[in-house]
């Protein structure tokens, strides 16, 4: 099984930004370890707004020491960038599949959604709290209604 850990951030990335966040990541998966053992991690950039980290569990396990040493990493991103990794009350939506996304505080989409500018039905919502590969392809841009999000908005 593949994990997957995904970071969204506050803001798309610059072209430059994403280069870099590439060059840190693959020095980093190169020599991402849990207990001495290499890790098969790899990681995608989507959407120039999210960073997905992934480890097939398959070929070796992940450890808290292992996740931990990604957390610090993706820290230091943020701190190097100036962006947000880890702001959970940031929405990153689209109207539907055509359509771009946008990045909104909580307050806001809570208010687009009173307005009926955004509903249950045509809202494309990223539900970051997949933890798998089959996930991230099923169940992580989904409509807001198959998503956590309902639960918390609706």
């Amino acid at each position: 099984m593949k994990r997957v850990w995904i970071y969204q951030s506050n803001r798309f990335f610059l072209q430059d930004e994403i280069r870099k966040i590439e060059q840190i990541l693959q020095e980093f998966v190169a020599q991402w370890t849990a207990h001495g053992n290499q890790l098969a991690g790899s990681f995608e950039i989507r959407y120039d707004l999210f960073i997905v980290l992934m480890v097939d569990e398959e070929k070796a396990m992940v450890t808290g020491c292992s996740i931990d040493k990604s957390v610090h990493l993706l820290k230091k991103i943020e701190q190097a960038l100036e962006v947000s990794l880890f702001d959970r009350l940031q929405i990153a939506f689209r109207r539907s599949a055509n359509e771009p996304i946008q990045v909104v505080p909580q307050n806001v989409f809570r208010s687009l959604l009173a307005k009926d500018e955004v509903n249950s039905d045509t809202v494309v919502v990223f539900n970051n709290m997949v933890t798998s590969a089959e996930e991230l392809a099923t169940k992580w841009e989904v409509p807001m209604k198959a998503s956590w999000h309902s639960k918390v908005f609706l």
